[in-house]
């Protein structure tokens, strides 16, 4: 059963388990679940999370609310929130991360290299440092650009992998990957209506370590 945030003609917010693909593909996917559980007759995605991350995504459920939404993220008037914890403490409790980033689609892995070249795109993202546990670290993290494996890939290069994160450098995968899409902030594509939409992590590892109430926002 999918959790559903908010619904309305138009839209639905909804969280995306783990495992599950945010677009639709080979095996489970959110537009398939979502036309099951809800009836609707389409349902289209406008933005992704990787399959291993949890948490909250809007969809439209008409094609003018989609077109609308997909503006917004476009012109980066959609804000995405997102919790993470690292395996390492950040030397600064705040920071702007900016590298560019090559995704290499036949490996599915992204990385940081040092040039513009065909394929390669800039990537930046905002963080804020919550709260330390032994030798981990909560952060908020804010999108500037929505890159492949973005966050991972950012942290991970600086030698700061998110916990769980195997394909990165997160070496213990007995947790859940320690991603979390907590909010989204975005106008309403049909009303106008500034919408804020969010979600605490559940609690389980990596994410039962923190006390993440009141830290999404």
């Amino acid at each position: 059963m999918i959790e559903v945030l908010y619904r309305d003609e138009h839209i639905v917010v909804c969280i995306k388990p783990a495992g599950i693909l945010s677009q639709e593909g080979k095996g489970e996917d959110m537009p398939g679940l979502i036309k099951k559980q809800l009836g609707a007759a389409a349902v289209y995605p406008v933005h992704r999370l990787d399959k291993a991350v949890s948490g909250v995504m809007v969809y439209g459920l008409s094609a003018a609310a989609a077109a609308g939404l997909s503006r917004a993220v476009q012109e980066r008037s959609l804000e995405k929130i997102y919790l993470a914890v690292l395996r390492g403490i950040p030397q600064e409790a705040s920071g702007v991360l900016e590298d560019l980033l090559f995704h290499d689609k036949t490996k599915n892995k992204t990385y940081v290299v040092q040039r513009l070249r065909k394929g390669v795109k800039p990537a930046k993202l905002s963080y804020e440092l919550l709260e330390t546990a032994g030798e981990q670290a909560l952060v908020r993290v804010r999108l500037h650009t929505g890159r492949t494996h973005q966050i991972r890939v950012q942290f991970a290069s600086r030698r700061l992998p998110l916990v769980g994160d195997g394909r990165y450098g997160g070496k213990d995968t007995s947790s859940a990957l320690g991603l979390w899409s907590a909010a989204l902030v975005f106008r309403h594509p049909v009303t106008g209506e500034r919408m804020v939409c969010s979600k605490e992590p559940p609690s389980e590892l990596p994410w039962s370590a923190f006390n993440t109430e009141g830290d999404i926002l």
